[in-house]
């Protein structure tokens, strides 16, 4: 074996593999061109960190920091010590508990009615494929280019007088469940998922006596693990900060969530307390991410099968 071919995995690794990329072996060998590589590396490296984690270390900071130490010093790192004593007040005083059950009764509404409809919706699109399917999939395809603000007016009369029901939505939980489910991004990101599956296993399922709703739930559901935990992760963290449909339709503070409540009551408490209450909102959609940033990254290669 010669000095420029080594085993790795299973094949040859040539010298033509080294060079692929900007720089080439011969260009790492310069000195000046390694050093300057490195602190480029270092700058982009430093400003991700800065732009992408530096607004939520500061509100981590300021909420366990007075309020004028914030407002005279904002950067500084408590230079009259902490005061934890800003999470309990916002925990009690603003009532983060009740707003953060309606948080969570919201959040796990919107992620239950997108799982339900992206995943029949995929499959009867995919898998059991309509004679008028092709058609169908172009009409889901045309709605991602209308702008969402648009649909706010109708979809607001809708649910002021649903049809059929004869009753308003307005003010409960169903005034935000059910609009999510008009997810045609979810629906086409299923669908492609579907469209990988291996045809033979369900070919196989068919011959065996498995009807469609037998198929959905055997055999594609436990086949579909990482697409469904990419669509709960986008549902859950979507429905977690938006703001504006729950103002229109939630209008009783009762059963707000911390995006609506929160800023209405800013001009009711103190600032360190206010945020306070934010870095606490902030805590479930962080942790979300922590635990399914595998997931959550995988899905970057799956959201291109949109577009084929």
């Amino acid at each position: 074996m010669s000095a420029v071919e080594t085993p790795v995995r299973g094949r040859r690794k040539t010298a033509a593999d080294a060079d692929r990329g900007i720089l080439s072996t011969a260009d790492w060998g310069r000195r000046r061109v390694r050093a300057t590589t490195r602190l480029t590396h270092a700058i982009l490296l430093l400003s991700l960190i800065v732009v992408g984690l530096g607004p939520i270390l500061w509100l981590a900071k300021s909420a366990v920091t007075p309020t004028q130490d914030t407002l005279r010093q904002p950067l500084a790192l408590w230079p009259n010590g902490i005061d934890w004593a800003n999470l309990g007040e916002a925990w009690t005083r603003v009532e983060i508990d009740k707003y953060f059950f309606n948080t969570v009764v919201i959040a796990l509404g919107v992620w239950l009615v997108q799982v339900l409809v992206a995943t029949t919706a995929g499959y009867a699109l995919s898998v059991l494929r309509p004679r008028y399917g092709k058609l169908v999939v172009w009409l889901v395809m045309a709605t991602l280019f209308v702008p969402s603000i648009v649909l706010l007016v109708p979809l607001y009369l809708t649910i002021v007088q649903p049809p059929l029901l004869g009753q308003s939505l307005i003010n409960t939980f169903w005034a935000v469940w059910l609009p999510a489910g008009a997810n045609a991004f979810n629906v086409l990101l299923v669908m492609r998922f579907f469209d990988s599956l291996p045809r033979e296993v369900f070919e196989a399922a068919r011959m065996d006596g498995a009807g469609p709703y037998r198929l959905f739930w055997s055999v594609v559901l436990p086949m579909s693990r990482p697409i469904v935990g990419v669509v709960s992760v986008f549902a859950v963290i979507a429905a977690w900060k938006d703001f504006l449909w729950p103002l229109l339709v939630l209008k009783d503070p009762a059963i707000q969530p911390l995006s609506v409540r929160l800023p209405q009551l800013q001009q009711f408490i103190e600032l360190d307390v206010f945020l306070a209450a934010l870095a606490i909102s902030t805590v479930i959609p962080v942790a979300l991410f922590l635990l399914f940033q595998r997931i959550f990254l995988n899905s970057a290669g799956m959201g291109g099968a949109v577009k084929g």
